[in-house]
């Protein structure tokens, strides 16, 4: 049976056997990043290895860990090169794994990978666990997404865990799943609701330890001329809370698609009252009677 590499590459009609070339073709499934094992697999010796650092064609990452071309590596990159760097049965994991499920945004911490055994390696942080679960997600492995979450909540505070947990969107099935107790239990509570932002977890989370009723959340409704998704909705009041943040409603464009929004759905008899997270925890009861006021209604 021919190497699965060449079977797949195919240079002028020919399979290929330079070694340079297949380790641009690995490399180019791989983010870039290879292991000393996966150069010396498509036929470069050790010797080699070494040129290639010197003259730039290779750069290490971490030890045993390459990459092919350039220093210019994406934060996939980084992930797959630290998942790596701990052993072939290693996955990203905690933060870095709620990063690359797009539950949080990185912010360039060093990232967290769970092996079997626990390895001291520079800008990772190594868990230890006998028991590695994982999935494959842009090509790298990571713990699923219930793992994830169950994972961090051991390690974060709880205001990232309900970040993370509420953007899974996980199904009444996978909540069932989750620890009931604890942190997650305490999130769990108050609501799994699929909210958008931290600024939209800090307003639920008002709304809802003020005793008002759970508003709907970022549920599609449609206007005349288009599709629009309110942040909290209470259907029998005919009232939407839009969460502003400086991150998604700060610049010129934004606030005219805002306020093109609010006039349609003002249009149909609906009243919109916006919100910011800084109201919510500076003057949370004025923000409430102001809720009350536009007719949120309260819990049954």
């Amino acid at each position: 049976m021919q190497n699965r590499w060449s079977l797949d590459h195919l240079t002028g009609g020919q399979l290929t056997t330079d070694p340079d070339v297949l380790v641009a073709q690995r490399a180019a499934s791989q983010w870039g990043v290879l292991t000393a094992a996966e150069l010396l697999a498509c036929g470069l010796t050790r010797r080699e290895i070494e040129v290639r650092v010197r003259l730039g064609h290779l750069h290490l990452l971490h030890r045993g860990v390459y990459v092919v071309g350039h220093r210019n590596v994406t934060t996939e990159g980084r992930f797959l090169a630290a998942v790596k760097a701990c052993g072939p049965d290693a996955v990203l994991s905690h933060y870095a794994g709620a990063c690359l499920h797009c539950l949080l945004k990185y912010d360039g911490r060093p990232i967290d990978v769970t092996a079997p055994t626990k390895r001291t390696r520079p800008l990772i942080k190594t868990h230890r666990s006998e028991v590695i679960e994982r999935v494959i997600v842009k090509q790298i492995p990571v713990t699923p997404k219930l793992r994830t979450v169950i994972d961090l909540a051991r390690v974060e505070d709880e205001a990232t865990v309900t970040r993370a947990l509420r953007a899974a969107k996980f199904s009444e099935a996978e909540l069932a799943l989750l620890p009931p107790t604890g942190m997650i239990g305490r999130i769990l509570n108050l609501s799994a609701a699929p909210t958008a932002s931290h600024a939209e977890d800090v307003v639920l989370d008002l709304v809802l330890k003020a005793g008002l009723e759970h508003p709907e959340v970022n549920r599609p409704q449609r206007v005349p001329g288009r599709l629009t998704v309110p942040d909290l909705r209470s259907p029998a009041q005919q009232l939407i809370v839009e969460v502003d943040s400086r991150e998604w409603h700060s610049d010129p464009l934004a606030q005219r698609h805002d306020a093109d929004r609010q006039a349609r759905l003002e249009a149909q008899g609906w009243r919109v009252l916006r919100v910011t997270a800084a109201q919510a925890k500076l003057h949370p009861q004025l923000t409430i009677a102001r809720m009350r006021a536009a007719g949120a209604p309260e819990a049954a």
